[in-house]
């Protein structure tokens, strides 16, 4: 065996070592360089879908943009009823007593006149 095989199996047996000490301390890091690149891959097919889809049809971006406008505007004023019906009203009250109507006759007691007092003649 020469010098030069000798160090080729040294370096060998170096570079196994290391990935060994890589792929024992990179599980979690390796998986979440994974998910990211993964991410970044769907986004970038998504953006040309979507390049495509709206050269084609434009009327769906205006559509789109329409809906994400009404959406908002009901959130918005949906919000602000809320905030109208939780403010709390300052002012002032007055309470009030409730009377009893009179009671009305069945018909076959007494009957009132309709005419005033200051209208009757004094022939009474």
């Amino acid at each position: 065996m020469s010098r030069l095989d000798s160090y080729t199996d040294k370096m060998m047996d170096l570079v196994g070592q290391v990935g060994d000490n890589l792929r024992t301390s990179l599980p979690g890091s390796a998986g979440k360089w994974l998910q990211t690149g993964a991410a970044l891959g769907a986004a970038k097919a998504g953006t040309r879908v979507v390049g495509t889809l709206v050269r084609r049809n434009p009327a769906v971006l205006v559509a789109a943009a329409a809906a994400a406008g009404v959406a908002w505007y009901a959130v918005n004023r949906h919000r602000r009823k809320q905030e109208a019906q939780d403010a709390v009203i300052e002012g002032q009250s007055r309470r009030i007593d409730a009377r009893r109507a009179p009671r009305k006759t069945s018909g076959t007691g007494t009957r009132r006149s309709t005419r005033s007092k200051a209208g009757t003649s004094g022939n009474e």
